[in-house]
């Protein structure tokens, strides 16, 4: 199973969205990624190892001709690369990328350390992970690594060193991708206790100070040396954590320790390769493990692999979850990104999913083009007829013939050959931003507070009320510069640093809108609640003091708003007794004993105002108001008001405005749409109604 330094060479993709833009500067660097030529990558994930060498001039002929360009190769080949330590072959490879080649099929390259060969298990047995219990993973998987041990890390830097030597001057290598989908390692053996205290010595100085940070007051758990902190119990259930503050520096270490195994292996690409070689990574888009923001730090560009059919196993749906991801993966280094791994076909290892519908293959992709994708990479080319992913269905079928999902998939690559032009230079640029915070999330996990809460569940009920108001929204990190933005949303962000308090209430006084939320700003940034009444230095921009709470269970409150949310609604879940002090009270409790709080604030402070709420609202329809509210208090309009399942987005950059416009749903649907615009896919201009057919997309130059 699949989990997704600007350079001019690299290629320029469009996200399926469709969305209004008005002209914004921006410059090619701060996007990212046309090929030389200005050409938009295109291609599938290839693995030439799989099939007879007779077959493979005849896969490459048939992605000739169904416009790719690009595949990505041998991020699973370490044994065949390197059959014994030190003794390298590239033969088999060489030749598959000249086949390649002889078709104008570039190459992007995986260091294929996310498998390590037998023979490393067997002459390093303490290179495997080790598990809670004691015992070592047993080999025969992937991502079955300890990045703590020396040896592994000295054979992962050899191999990635020995490629990058050897294909440094190719000139069918365009990029690397390192490791795969980095996060899927949590070792515990007794050298990854070491350097969990020795970078906790680096971070504190002290014991003193790490006492005082994870108040071991608290059931008399102070450490008096080092060597007495033990590997925290991060599992998430009401007794698992032992201790919080632990626990989230837990998370923060395994997150740097993935990030400085791959930081090795990006400065040995750097060192021996040219510049026009691009380093990126696959992210898988909403995981939780790791902080991303960190991951990104080192690579040229963010890539990331997308597959929406997991979020709707069952039956086809409006694909919100795959729409935040691509936010958010643009959001890592606020630039375009790629997708080096997309659905193409039924997904699964035991059991698999529904197929893609006519037309599907086209939508998901064009939705990931309208949010900023800049190349489009399909997972797979076919499917394999061996091992865990027999099932995990490429563009062809087990036989190899090239059908309807080739042919659909060869549509899209000419299209966006089409589009090069247009694409070029053009990125998302919003009025809107939510910080999207990995603290936030990791402590909500060991300690959600009420049941069913989580950071990433709270962004995702004003995401998709922003997905169908038709208005696009930047996720970014605790810090980001917010000058840019007329409305900020800040829902959930429980860890919620001094400084990052003042930054918000600067944003309201200076005009901004800001939103936040129940559980907002409850731990300091080492995971300890703060010593305050919530909304703690929040107080300012929100008007309200917050001195009780409670975890609602199955007991639900009914509440009445006033404009600009009239009507009556239910609060569920959870409910702060939210007094307010100098807000205005826009919904209010209608249920003893909560009668005399308010659900939702809206408070004057400044030049801008601050929106609260304090309880989980069970209608839908409530955030669409609430977010109509919030974009009014803005000023910021959607261009199209977008029918139930169709999204908008748009892309803009050097005088030029795309809008997407993209059908989620399998009947046609009406948009109101620009009269008198050029239609760059059918040709024509448009009138004031687009029709699209199931799973259809259109393109506008606005």
């Amino acid at each position: 199973m699949r989990f997704l330094r600007p350079h001019p060479w690299l290629p320029t993709v469009l996200t399926l969205a469709v969305v209004l833009v008005t002209a914004v500067a921006t410059t090619p660097q701060d996007l990212g990624t046309l090929g030389p030529e200005g050409q938009i990558y295109v291609g599938a994930d290839y693995y030439p190892e799989h099939w007879p060498k007779d077959r493979w001039a005849y896969d490459a002929q048939l992605m000739q001709e169904a416009g790719f360009n690009v595949v990505r190769l041998a991020e699973f080949g370490w044994v065949l690369m390197e059959p014994e330590e030190g003794r390298f072959d590239f033969a088999w490879l060489d030749e598959a990328i000249e086949t390649l080649a002889a078709r104008d099929v570039k190459v992007i390259l995986g260091t294929p350390t996310a498998v390590m060969p037998a023979w490393v298990a067997r002459r390093y047995p303490e290179a495997l992970a080790m598990k809670p219990d004691g015992t070592r993973v047993v080999w025969g998987g992937r991502k079955n690594n300890c990045f703590s041990n020396e040896d592994y890390r000295r054979l992962s830097a050899g191999i990635t060193r020995a490629m990058a030597e050897h294909y440094k001057d190719h000139p069918n290598v365009i990029g690397w991708q390192t490791d795969n989908e980095f996060g899927g390692t949590d070792c515990r053996c007794d050298r990854c206790r070491a350097r969990f205290q020795d970078w906790l010595r680096r971070k504190y100085g002290t014991l003193d100070e790490l006492n005082r940070a994870w108040g071991t007051h608290f059931w008399g758990l102070k450490v008096q040396t080092w060597d007495e902190i033990t590997i925290p119990d991060s599992r998430e259930g009401e007794w698992a954590i032992s201790n919080p503050s632990a626990s989230l520096d837990w998370m923060r270490y395994t997150s740097w320790l993935n990030v400085d195994f791959q930081a090795e292996q990006v400065r040995i690409i750097r060192d021996l390769c040219p510049d026009h070689q691009f380093v990126t990574h696959n992210f898988m888009g909403l995981f939780q493990n790791m902080d991303y923001y960190e991951l990104a730090r080192d690579l040229d560009f963010v890539s990331w692999d997308n597959y929406p059919v997991f979020s709707d196993w069952a039956k086809p749906g409006i694909s919100y979850a795959a729409s935040f991801a691509a936010d958010v993966m643009r959001g890592l280094k606020r630039k375009n990104f790629w997708i080096m791994e997309q659905s193409a076909g039924p997904l699964g290892w035991g059991t698999f999913s529904r197929n893609l519908r006519p037309g599907e293959i086209r939508k998901i992709a064009y939705q990931q083009l309208a949010h900023g994708a800049d190349a489009q990479i399909w997972f797979r080319w076919r499917t394999c007829t061996a091992g865990r992913e027999q099932y995990w269905h490429g563009l062809l079928g087990h036989d190899g013939k090239p059908g309807r999902r080739y042919q659909e998939a060869a549509q899209v690559a000419k299209e966006y050959a089409k589009l090069e032009d247009d694409l070029a230079a053009t990125t998302v640029k919003s009025d809107v931003a939510v910080i999207y915070d990995y603290d936030s999330i990791w402590a909500l996990r060991f300690q959600p507070g009420f049941e069913g809460n989580s950071f990433q569940g709270a962004v995702a009920r004003y995401q998709r009320a922003l997905f169908r108001a038709g208005v696009n929204a930047d996720m970014v990190r605790p810090g980001a510069d917010l000058s840019g933005y007329r409305l900020v949303l800040a829902p959930a962000l429980h860890v919620l640093p001094d400084d990052l308090a003042a930054q918000l209430v600067a944003f309201v006084e200076s005009g901004g809108v800001l939103l936040a939320d129940a559980r907002t700003g409850v731990k300091d940034e080492t995971n300890r609640a703060h010593a305050r009444t919530l909304p703690g230095l929040l107080t300012p921009a929100l008007g309200i003091e917050i001195a009780e709470y409670e975890s609602l269970g199955a007991v639900e409150y009914a509440v009445q708003g006033k404009d600009p949310l009239a009507g009556t609604f239910t609060a569920t879940s959870y409910a702060d007794w939210a007094a307010p002090k100098e807000a205005d009270v826009i919904v209010g409790y209608e249920t003893w004993p909560v009668k005399d709080f308010a659900a939702v604030t809206r408070h004057s402070h400044g030049e801008g105002h601050g929106w609260y709420v304090g309880t989980v609202m069970k209608e839908e329809a409530f955030y669409d108001r609430l977010v109509g509210a919030l974009l009014a208090d803005a000023g910021v309009d959607a261009v199209v008001d977008p029918p139930e399942g169709v999204e908008v987005s748009v892309r803009q950059g050097e005088g030029r405005s795309l809008l997407f416009v993209i059908n989620h749903t399998e009947g046609t649907q009406t948009v109101s749409v620009p009269a008198g615009k050029e239609r760059l896919l059918e040709g024509g201009t448009t009138g004031e109604t687009l029709d699209l057919e199931a799973y259809g997309v259109a393109v506008i130059r606005l």
